[in-house]
């Protein structure tokens, strides 16, 4: 399989200077079930890290609250040193009190003290990119904001990204600091972000979509993403992903699993040229079901 190579997905320097290869992976099923713990198998998951960077995907994103604490961990115990160019990004602003719960909490000495922590976890000195993973609404955004920037000033973190935010958001933090990236939920079948990366595309912000191999029922026997799917000799979920890719040129997806079967066949989509057509053909298919769901 070594004829795999992310780079193939084409190249996007995150902040203009933070050169990554467009498709990346996410960490967040690397724990145990419901994002909660240690993962069911340690060693499949250990395996499946170090098989990143071997299949030139050098963009990881994870977050203090996957576990909470183990993706961090996982990702130094089985990559650290840290190869030269791996771009690891992290997230901060969700508790956890158990299996599938997440409670926003934004308080600045909170994103601090979390902040400081994914350092120790993940082994580094300062954190590439950290993303604001939710902005709480109990605190005021622009303490949260100005945490970020703090984080920015005392050398904590280089780039700063929001999460699941709208174009108003990024508007008003974008007042306090650079956004140099936003993590919204988007794939074929959910356009609910639509405007939100034409508005990163437009100012060079990239764009990481999560939960980007989704088809809903456009995956089924016969339709058109099967038909396209079976022409290229592809899963359906492939062809999700190529579509993800071919969307945008700020596109950054972020595929995950604790599998290495699964992770070469995400990275084996970069090898899928959609034409045109099709492109055209499975957005009209999307934005039909998104808009009858």
């Amino acid at each position: 399989m070594s004829e795999l190579d992310a780079a193939k997905s084409g190249q996007f320097k995150i902040g203009g200077d933070l050169p990554v290869h467009r498709l990346g992976f996410g960490a967040m099923r690397i724990t145990g079930a419901g994002i909660w713990g240690e993962p069911e198998d340690r060693d499949e998951v250990v395996r499946t890290l170090r098989r990143v960077p071997e299949l030139g995907i050098n963009f990881i994103d994870t977050a203090d609250s996957y576990g909470p604490d183990v993706s961090e961990r996982l990702i130094k115990e089985a990559l650290h040193p840290y190869a030269h160019g791996l771009v690891i990004a992290t997230k901060g602003g969700l508790t956890r009190t158990g299996p599938n719960v997440w409670v926003p909490l934004g308080r600045p000495e909170y994103l601090i003290q979390q902040a400081y922590k994914s350092l120790r976890n993940l082994g580094v000195d300062r954190i590439d990119l950290w993303q604001l993973h939710r902005i709480d609404s109990k605190v005021p955004a622009a303490e949260q904001f100005d945490a970020v920037k703090l984080l920015q000033n005392d050398g904590i973190i280089r780039h700063a990204g929001l999460s699941e935010v709208s174009i108003a958001d990024i508007e008003a933090a974008s007042k306090h600091f650079k956004v140099v990236t936003v993590q919204n939920r988007y794939n074929l079948v959910d356009r609910t972000s639509e405007d939100v990366l034409d508005y990163c595309e437009k100012h060079d912000i990239g764009f990481i979509p999560w939960f980007p191999l989704a088809a809903g029922d456009l995956a089924k026997e016969g339709s058109l993403l099967d038909t396209i799917a079976k022409k290229h000799d592809a899963a359906p979920s492939q062809i999700a992903l190529a579509w993800v890719l071919k969307r945008s040129p700020v596109m950054l997806p972020i595929p995950g699993t604790g599998k290495v079967k699964h992770l070469e066949e995400n990275t084996a989509a970069v090898d899928i040229v959609l034409s045109d057509e099709e492109f055209a053909a499975l957005d009209a298919e999307g934005k039909k079901a998104f808009k009858a769901a």
